[in-house]
């Protein structure tokens, strides 16, 4: 397995510490490769709407991983999906798309109208179109600048706060009666350093959960 981590450190060490974890569980031995992406670089190709330019700058950590031995890879998170059609065209090796176990996700539990949590790139790209079928309800400006400030604290800082878990959960149940969404969905793995299967009290889907499951179903199955 290969991540292109980075993007930010928090979530890499997230993906990590949880492969790591459920392959000590099962008796596995996890084998991981990891390659350091810049976070402001991914930003400014995004900015710039230049998806050709992230695509090939991804993949140059992608080549690296599939030198040292990776035989598929992933990148835990979000906003750099922002060039995936591109990515996966020029990508050496198969990725584990964030998307579609969200999708199913979604299908499963009938959910047809959501708000996202996570940077202000994916907020106003309502998740790159990559979700049919399902109503994406933005927060109003000044929500989703609140949203973003919050992601990009906890990538450069590394850990949350009490004050922000407490808006951020007003904010939700906000959303949820005002806007009738029926559940919220966590699109930037760094929010894992905030919300907790424990301490989450809104109906929720975590992106990066649902990844994190799509990738140990593939490695178990494929490790002897």
């Amino acid at each position: 397995m290969g991540l292109v981590g980075g993007l930010g450190v928090g979530a890499t060490i997230h993906y990590y510490q949880e492969l790591a974890k459920v392959h000590e569980a099962r008796g596995r031995t996890l084998n991981l490769v990891i390659a350091h992406a810049e976070t402001s670089r991914v930003f400014e190709y995004v900015r710039a709407g230049d998806r050709n330019s992230l695509a090939e700058y991804l993949t140059s950590f992608i080549h690296r991983l599939e030198s040292a031995g990776a035989e598929i890879a992933a990148i835990p998170a979000i906003t750099p999906h922002f060039c995936l059609r591109e990515l996966v065209a020029l990508s050496p090796l198969p990725l584990v798309n964030i998307f579609e176990p969200l999708a199913q996700e979604l299908a499963k539990r009938s959910i047809r109208r959501v708000a996202v949590f996570g940077t202000k790139y994916v907020i106003d790209s309502a998740l790159f179109g990559f979700l049919e079928g399902v109503e994406i309800v933005k927060p109003r400006p000044d929500e989703v600048d609140y949203i973003h400030e919050t992601y990009i604290e906890l990538l450069q800082i590394g850990k949350g706060t009490s004050e922000r878990h407490s808006k951020l959960t007003a904010l939700a149940n906000t959303l949820l009666r005002r806007d009738a969404v029926e559940a919220i969905v966590f699109a930037g793995t760094d929010l894992s350093l905030l919300f907790t299967d424990a301490n989450t009290e809104f109906p929720y889907l975590d992106c990066a959960a649902l990844h994190l499951r799509a990738i140990l179903k593939l490695l178990l199955n494929r490790t002897n």
